[in-house]
């Protein structure tokens, strides 16, 4: 039905799980991971509480090998589960019992595991460890080139259909509703992966900006234009970019283009002129409505 990966980047210590299925909004059941504890995911005839009850036990200093097999242990139906769990230490375990549907298997590494069940090929596993391996970048970066490989050799026998990805800290903040590095989900398209990609990409840009206001606000502005600069090529029609690049632009004092900016915004998203007002009468943005009548007149 699905193939996954739970991995732990032994630089970064992030975690992290990713998934593709012919199963509508798969994320709902199979990923799980938490900062500072470990990734899971569980598929096959999908029994969704070795999530949580995964989770607890490694947080309670169990490790994934004994927290799956304890798990296992007291499932009936573990004959048909697939399961794999990495904890924050980088022991990874994992689970494909014997009525799994053909093609069924699994692979673990150091600090990684992939797994898959009911696939047109039984080298889907190998093919998506082997990518994994042998990709460059972040942990986000390498899994997705796992799923891509998945699918590459055939993926779920019966098509695709959702899909996602999640990738958390190594170590958890005080404030554990912001402990969250991606967490994309597809439920329903006709490429998941493809669009799980797109996503990715455009998650990382929204990083980037948000960098950017980071160091705008620190008075950083050429760096942060620099930044954003590379996102509006990147994606040339997304507003929230172009609009606070404007802003930045006003902020240097590089009034002309500021103005020419806020014309093109204009010309393609006129609501967007009249939004960053909104935004500057309620104090959101460091300019006031005023100046945003004064960029927009000219």
């Amino acid at each position: 039905m699905t193939y996954s990966i739970v991995a732990r980047d032994p630089n970064t210590g992030e975690l992290g799980v990713a998934v593709q299925s012919r199963y509508f909004a798969a994320a709902r059941l199979v990923p799980w991971a938490e900062a500072g504890v470990g990734a899971v995911a569980t598929q096959s005839f999908t029994e969704t509480a070795y999530g949580p009850r995964g989770l607890a036990l490694m947080r309670s200093g169990m490790s994934a090998p004994d927290a799956l097999a304890k798990l296992v242990q007291e499932d009936a139906g573990e004959a048909l589960r697939q399961v794999a769990m990495v904890d924050a230490q980088g022991r990874v375990a994992v689970h494909t019992g014997a009525r799994c549907v053909f093609a069924a298997g699994h692979r673990a590494g150091e600090q990684v595991s992939v797994q898959a069940n009911m696939m047109e090929k039984a080298t889907v596993w190998d093919a998506m460890l082997d990518a994994y391996q042998h990709t460059r970048g972040d942990l986000a970066e390498r899994m997705m080139a796992a799923c891509e490989a998945g699918q590459r050799e055939g993926g779920d026998i019966r098509g695709k259909q959702s899909a996602a990805l999640i990738v958390v800290p190594g170590q958890p903040s005080d404030r554990p509703w912001q402990d969250q590095i991606f967490d994309l989900r597809i439920d329903d398209h006709p490429d998941p992966i493809g669009e799980l990609r797109r996503l990715l990409d455009f998650a990382r840009c929204h990083q980037r900006v948000e960098a950017a206001t980071q160091k705008a606000s620190m008075g950083e502005l050429e760096a942060a234009l620099a930044e954003l600069e590379a996102c509006c090529r990147a994606y040339p029609k997304e507003p929230e970019f172009a609009s606070r690049r404007a802003l930045f632009l006003a902020g240097a004092g590089r009034i002309p283009e500021a103005v020419q900016r806020l014309a093109e915004l204009r010309a393609t998203h006129p609501n967007w002129i009249e939004t960053m007002r909104r935004f500057a009468k309620a104090g959101a943005i460091p300019v006031t409505p005023e100046q945003i009548d004064m960029l927009t007149s000219q």
